[in-house]
């Protein structure tokens, strides 16, 4: 008699069980199919506008051109995305020199050297940084860190320069590089830890040569997203940087093979991929222009950058990941 009792009502709460999974999973999948088709919109979007520019300017000129000039005054339009491409490499590689070390030796002393107590108040001080307005950011540099460095170490340094919008954007991407590391290293397991210790290495050693080697899945796909944020800024450079298009010097080294002086980079101003298309859009800008699709034809350029960034973190992510 029980069992004929309780029956009905097992079975009804398996049938709703069953209903709120499936409905739990269907929200899911439509959330994850929101982010697949918003992605997919915006490549599409930027591709159909980018063929229309390219149809009237070669992606060749488009690609190895040296000068960028879109709305000249006298005419002579020019389309040309190395100057671009040198203004963004410039604050993408200096802000990594910054960020990257940094925030690794912060994860490194937040994971295996600070008291519980002490990260529960750094960590989260440490993490402001990321939501500090980027345009502060900028006006910190062009007020504070830039006269600085004039009255120190560069007095030839431009009001508008490279260096300062790099270093700003550096300690903007700290926090990406310190959180991400520093969890990837609070997920390795004490075992590695206490074998380490048992075997007479140091805590050093063992911070060193066993948790970041464990980790290192975690530390590089930091890497790689502090890299694609300093990619895609844009308030800090155009505040710090200045917004001009240089292409700067190439001069002959002593075997003949060209370079150029990293002084003309970093103490002039420059302009990014971002400051061009906002600096685009801040002119008298009519649809179906070249200038206007230009900036389709930017925004695609970075697109496959920052795509190109991504997958080389999962490949890194999967070949050294560990399981635990």
């Amino acid at each position: 008699m029980t069992d004929s009792t309780e029956s009905p009502d097992l079975s009804r709460r398996g049938g709703l069980t069953r209903l709120k999974e499936g409905t739990y999973g269907g929200l899911f999948a439509a959330c994850a199919a929101i982010t697949l088709l918003t992605t997919a919109a915006i490549f599409v979007t930027l591709l159909s506008d980018a063929v229309v520019f390219f149809r009237s300017i070669p992606i060749t000129e488009f690609l190895t051109g040296t000068n960028w000039s879109p709305n000249p005054a006298g005419g002579g339009q020019a389309f040309g995305i190395i100057p671009l491409l040198i203004g963004t490499l410039t604050v993408t590689i200096t802000a990594a020199l910054i960020s990257i070390p940094i925030g690794t030796l912060t994860a490194i002393y937040l994971s295996e050297y600070a008291t519980p107590n002490a990260r529960s108040i750094l960590k989260p001080l440490l993490e402001i940084l990321a939501g500090i307005p980027t345009v502060v950011y900028g006006y910190f540099a062009l007020v504070y860190i830039t006269p600085a460095l004039k009255a120190t170490l560069f007095p030839e340094m431009s009001t508008f320069n490279a260096l300062s919008a790099s270093i700003m954007v550096g300690i903007m991407t700290i926090p990406m590089v310190s959180s991400i590391s520093e969890d990837a290293m609070s997920a390795v397991p004490d075992e590695l830890r206490q074998a380490g210790y048992g075997l007479g290495a140091t805590k050093f050693e063992v911070s060193t040569g066993i948790v970041v080697p464990a980790s290192i899945s975690g530390i590089a796909s930091s890497y790689i997203l502090a890299v694609s944020r300093a990619i895609g800024e844009t308030m800090i450079v155009v505040v710090a940087m200045g917004a001009q298009a240089r292409m700067p010097e190439v001069q002959q080294a002593i075997l003949g093979i060209p370079f150029v002086n990293p002084a003309d980079v970093l103490f002039e101003s420059g302009m990014t991929i971002t400051v061009a298309m906002v600096q685009i859009t801040g002119g008298d800008l009519t649809g179906g222009t070249l200038p206007y699709n230009s900036m389709f034809a930017l925004g695609l350029a970075l697109f496959a950058v920052t795509l190109v960034m991504n997958v080389i973190s999962d490949i890194i992510a999967e070949r050294y990941r560990e399981e635990y």
